[in-house]
């Protein structure tokens, strides 16, 4: 699984959240004390594609997704995501865990562009009629609910279709030859290319269709602006 530089999302944390003791994990890097409100915070990578933030009480975590799972490319071919894309993408896992899907589909994904909600992707979506509640109710119309007691995992694993999804927006960057970021407009165009995904037929049904789609085309680096570097 390849990884990227890191970009990182907003990040609110109350001040109340933290604790005084010293840390006892020697393997963790200290932040300043000026860094995250004036409080010490230790940070440390897990082996997949999260980074871990924490305080000194080991039992507060935050965690801050920093780059999207690709199978296919590695990191020295690949292009940067933005960060809406990558905010994207971790607002669509959430609501698959909200569903208690145990999987991350085209549908979440398409979720967490409506749901971030700044992207050129999500203001075209919007502009078309295609809102957040609409695709919700759209997706338990389509897959149903799953059953009360279920807990989906931490970080729902990508079905074979959205991965290829995600895997398409990166093909399409990398053959446009553009210096730019992967966007959430590459994001909604993979979930396109996947004809017979879940997140294509709620597009499809909600009004989305292949001239729409080569509108979005036209401004494939739309979000960059919102790059943290």
């Amino acid at each position: 699984m390849a990884t990227n530089t890191l970009s990182f999302p907003p990040i609110s944390i109350s001040t109340s959240q933290f604790c005084n003791e010293k840390p006892n994990n020697s393997s963790l890097l200290s932040l300043p004390s000026s860094s995250f409100c004036g409080n010490k915070l230790l940070i440390s990578y897990s082996k997949l594609r999260n980074l871990a933030l924490k305080c000194n009480n080991p039992s507060t975590i935050f965690t801050v997704l920093s780059t999207l799972p690709t199978k296919k490319y590695t990191s020295q071919k690949m292009q940067k995501w933005s960060a809406r894309a990558i905010r994207s993408f971790g607002l669509g896992e959430l609501e698959a865990r909200k569903l208690k899907y145990p999987n991350t589909g085209t549908e979440a994904l398409l979720m967490g562009i409506l749901i971030e909600g700044t992207s050129p992707a999500a203001k075209f979506l919007r502009a078309n009629g295609i809102t957040f509640f609409k695709v919700r109710e759209e997706i338990v119309e389509l897959l149903g609910k799953s059953e009360m007691y279920f807990f989906s995992p931490e970080h729902p694993p990508l079905t074979e279709q959205a991965q290829r999804a995600l895997d398409w927006a990166i093909e399409e960057k990398l053959k446009s030859g553009d210096s730019g970021e992967i966007t959430t407009n590459h994001i909604l165009l993979g979930i396109w290319s996947e004809k017979e995904s879940a997140g294509h037929n709620i597009l499809e049904t909600l009004g989305f269709n292949d001239d729409k789609a080569k509108e979005v085309a036209k401004s494939m680096s739309g979000d960059v602006a919102l790059n943290f570097k």
